[in-house]
């Protein structure tokens, strides 16, 4: 049993405590120690991924107590690829707080940071159903503190917003998990497999009524319409750093729906017929619109990106929703996409509100004008779909893994309407923000609008913002997204051998509950 699995949890863990306790007051110690986190985190991550690409499944087990009974982890493929994909995301994020001066326009922003990302790994590698709503939890409490960093009424009111729906979305998991607790008496989730599979029929009955409520759970966590009006103000008033890193959260719900409908409640379960995708596609379908819709009438460039955001989830649900093999390959390319490609527009409003203000209306030029307005459009076209960047790959994926499936043609309508929707908005956006700025005859608003960034705490203790900083950041996110163009196909073999294994999980549920 190898103890590397467990070190994505770990390291944060202590390396969060450790920055609260013993140099809160020491900022560019913060900065070292947070970077030196993430970087190594990542080298762990690579290591893990490669660990699975022969197909091998390995359990750490807590105590070397043997599931049921203890706590396991469980690296996968899938769970490794999400691994990797949170790791990735949160060193250019990181480096953006640093150069952007973000990280000390609060208190504490670089544990909660760590305590995010322990949350958030643990979410992805355990293999228990409590578990994983305990590091919902944990990256639930880091968020909230995240959200408010910075301070300022508007963030505020956005926090509490987020808090409430949250706090349901968490009675709700409890509830469920209870109801399952109470027809199986486990919830490990391969032992779960077992005992779902083999419940006589007139037992069904509570078990649907667990799956439905864990599915309604996810849908909140995944911003699914009509449970997604929380996102777009939480989003859009969250810390740009903030909104990045949350671009991977909305993925959590993504991933725990392929997970527990493919290995509890998989398509060949007689108990989860009609659970899922009788009504999470329509409910895809209509996010991708809402979303869609969004982008075009907004006038903030803040909530722009939280509506793309809001589309991008409801075209990996639309992938998910179908339920196959293939569906799922072109779903786990897209999470990568999407997420990559969110994380970078966040940073791009960021930069654009630090010069002009967020509001979608034409303003005089604004310092490093040429160099933000080629992150917008290289973001815009990936968040749009069109080609060359990934996400016209992506959303050919999706298309194409839908070819045999009774709604096709509502999902091609679906996807090809949205997408020039979104086309529209965002050059919409792109104009007023940078080509009309050139205008002479603009001239700035007698009242500027409030920013409410926040400033730092003790100014004259803060380390000063690195803007170049900023810049690499950005950049890297988008050469990530290039990286996945280019490589789209070694990618889609992977993906492909991922949802392989989702759709066998009689390995996934042996590697667990044999005796070590």
């Amino acid at each position: 049993m190898s103890h590397l699995i467990i070190l994505p949890i770990v390291l944060p863990a202590l390396v969060g405590p450790f920055i609260l306790m013993a140099i809160r007051f020491h900022s560019d110690l913060q900065r070292v120690f947070s970077i030196a986190s993430v970087v190594l985190l990542n080298l762990i991550a690579v290591t893990l991924l490669t660990r699975t690409l022969d197909g091998s499944i390995e359990v750490y087990r807590l105590g070397d107590w043997p599931a049921p009974f203890g706590i396991v982890l469980v690296l996968d493929r899938l769970s490794a690829m999400m691994v990797l994909l949170t790791t990735v995301l949160a060193l250019p994020v990181l480096l953006y707080a640093i150069g952007s001066g973000w990280d000390t326009r609060g208190r504490h922003f670089h544990a909660l940071f760590q305590f995010q990302l322990m949350g958030i790994l643990g979410a992805f590698l355990t293999g228990d159903a409590f578990n994983l709503f305990v590091f919902f939890e944990v990256l639930l409490i880091a968020s909230y503190g995240l959200m408010i960093h910075g301070g300022g009424s508007v963030r505020l009111r956005a926090g509490v917003q987020y808090v409430v729906y949250n706090l349901i979305g968490s009675s709700l998991f409890l509830i469920a998990l209870g109801t399952l607790y109470s027809v199986t008496g486990t919830l490990n989730m391969a032992d779960l497999a077992v005992r779902v599979a083999t419940l006589p029929a007139e037992d069904t009955s509570l078990i649907r009524v667990g799956a439905v409520l864990l599915l309604l759970v996810f849908a909140i966590k995944a911003a699914v319409l009509p449970l997604h009006f929380w996102l777009p103000a939480s989003y859009a008033n969250a810390p740009a750093p903030v909104a990045a890193l949350f671009a991977i959260m909305t993925k959590v719900g993504a991933y725990a729906i392929i997970r527990m409908y493919t290995l509890v409640f998989g398509p060949d379960v007689p108990v989860a017929e009609g659970l899922a995708g009788d009504w999470l596609l329509p409910a895809a379908l209509l996010t991708l619109a809402a979303g869609s819709i969004g982008i075009l009438g907004t006038r903030e460039i803040g909530r722009l990106v939280a509506f793309g955001a809001i589309a991008s989830m409801g075209t990996l649900l639309i992938a998910i929703a179908l339920f196959t093999p293939q569906a799922t390959a072109a779903a786990l390319y897209y999470t990568i996409h999407s997420t990559l490609t969110a994380a970078l527009l966040f940073l791009v409003a960021d930069l654009v509100m630090e010069r002009r203000g967020g509001a979608l209306s034409p303003r005089p030029v604004m310092p490093q004008n040429g160099l933000i307005a080629a992150l917008f459009f290289a973001g815009a076209i990936a968040m749009a779909g069109m080609p060359p960047l990934s996400g016209f790959v992506g959303k050919l994926l999706v298309m194409d893994a839908a070819r045999g499936d009774a709604w096709v043609w509502t999902i091609w309508a679906v996807i090809l309407i949205t997408s020039l929707i979104t086309i529209m908005g965002l050059s919409r956006a792109g104009s007023l923000v940078f080509w009309k700025a050139h205008d002479r005859s603009v001239t700035p608003p007698e009242t500027e609008e409030e920013t409410d960034i926040g400033q730092p705490l003790t100014p004259e203790l803060a380390p000063e913002p690195v803007p170049g900083l900023a810049f690499v950041a950005a950049f890297a996110l988008l050469a990530g997204l290039v990286l996945l163009t280019v490589l789209a196909g070694p990618i889609l073999k992977f993906t492909e051998a991922t949802a392989a294994q989702l759709y066998a999980p009689a390995d996934y549920i042996q590697s667990v509950l044999q005796r070590p």
